[in-house]
């Protein structure tokens, strides 16, 4: 069973459904795209779920309502909530990482801490959160009491533009900067909660306050160097926090001695169907990898493969650029920045914090780290 929500369905994934004819909740968004032939009621979708287990899949966290809604007591939402509770996964994992530092906090609380009791440096986010909205690096006592003051503006933000059950900001999470690089990878549990890998990303950043999602990419190498590793790490959460038959994308950071978990997004891929880029790179068809409970041959996929870098980078619009102001967007000039482009999609700058999501390769890492740093506002034609 699909979920379909904003911000955005990709034409790849509809493509998906109609040649599977995957079944798909009848709302208003699904009702944009398909007809109704694929579509099925509420009532359908959840009696399909309690008697046959029926996997879910979503390609936008906005349909966790749905979910806790009419499946409230299924070990759906239990893994959901799981996931979704930044602070209750920590307290999961803690058999795994017994040393890992993180304190919970209510918002109205936090004015009420003494920065010179913290370890700087440290991370402050939404205890329930989505993307890189709301997460702080913090390097000092003096950037701590600058946070706060912004923090009740940024929080108007946040609440404007996802529901409660996405982006919370009723409780953070303080924690250890977890030092290393980070990556990203979007996989499964299968029946026996085993861990079915379907892409690994690095996430570069422009520095180290960059806590945007500018551009991931993947290749041959990292492939290589971490399927395994990130396989046995995966079994291990599986175990502690019984998952079975759920999609979802992992955040981590990799250093010379750990390998840490960040946060887990729920019965889902990589967000705005970027997850798509896993056939460009590999010819894996992810949605159906997971509905079909099909496993990459990773050895054979990886040997026909050289050290070309895959990626995709988001055309991100300014904080400080309203968008009832954005005139156009000249995409023709910003796709100079691509030197192979595989797919643009276009988004509505109107609506949408991005303007665009591309995807490329190149065999430069140059090329991707010129993405992380242009001033991208010369491609935005404001009023």
């Amino acid at each position: 069973m699909i979920i379909l929500e904003k911000p955005y369905v990709s034409d790849f994934l509809i493509e998906t459904i109609k040649k599977n004819n995957f079944k798909v909740l009848d709302n208003e968004v699904a009702r944009n795209y398909l007809p109704e032939e694929y579509l099925t009621s509420t009532f359908e979708a959840i009696k399909a779920y309690n008697n046959d287990d029926e996997p879910f899949y979503t390609n936008s966290e906005n349909s966790i309502n749905w979910i806790a809604k009419n499946l409230a007591d299924s070990d759906l939402n239990k893994m959901i909530e799981l996931s979704k509770d930044k602070a209750l996964f920590r307290r999961t994992l803690k058999s795994i990482f017994p040393n890992y530092f993180f304190k919970e906090c209510e918002y109205e609380n936090l004015k009420n801490i003494n920065p010179k009791d913290l370890k700087f440096p440290l991370i402050l986010k939404p205890a329930v959160g989505f993307l890189s909205f709301g997460v702080y690096p913090i390097y000092s006592v003096e950037e701590w009491q600058k946070t706060l003051l912004n923090l009740e503006d940024d929080i108007k933000k946040f609440e404007s533009i996802f529901p409660k059950s996405v982006v919370n900001t009723s409780t953070f999470v303080i924690e250890e900067m977890i030092e290393g690089e980070e990556y990203a990878l979007d996989a499964y549990f299968d029946e026996n909660g085993k861990a079915v890998i379907l892409n690994i990303f690095e996430h570069p950043f422009s520095n180290g306050k960059d806590v945007s999602d500018r551009a991931y990419y993947t290749s041959k190498p990292i492939m290589k160097r971490y399927l395994r590793k990130f396989e046995e790490l995966l079994n291990k959460i599986a175990e502690v926090g019984n998952y079975k038959n759920f999609p979802f994308h992992l955040e981590l950071r990799v250093s010379e001695n750990d390998i840490i978990p960040i946060e887990i997004n729920p019965l889902r891929f990589c967000g705005w169907c970027i997850t798509d880029i896993a056939y460009y790179a590999w010819g894996i068809n992810v949605y159906e990898y997971y509905f079909k409970k099909l496993k990459p041959n990773w050895d054979e996929i990886l040997d026909k493969k050289d050290g070309t870098y895959y990626y995709f980078t988001m055309g991100d619009i300014p904080n400080d650029i309203k968008k009832d102001e954005i005139k156009d967007v000249d995409y023709w000039k910003y796709l100079h920045n691509i030197s192979h482009p595989l797919d643009i999609r276009k988004i509505d700058f109107k609506t949408n914090p991005v303007f665009a999501i591309v995807f490329g390769k190149t065999k430069s890492l140059e090329e991707i780290e010129n993405l992380l740093t242009m001033n991208i506002r010369k491609y935005i034609e404001t009023i």
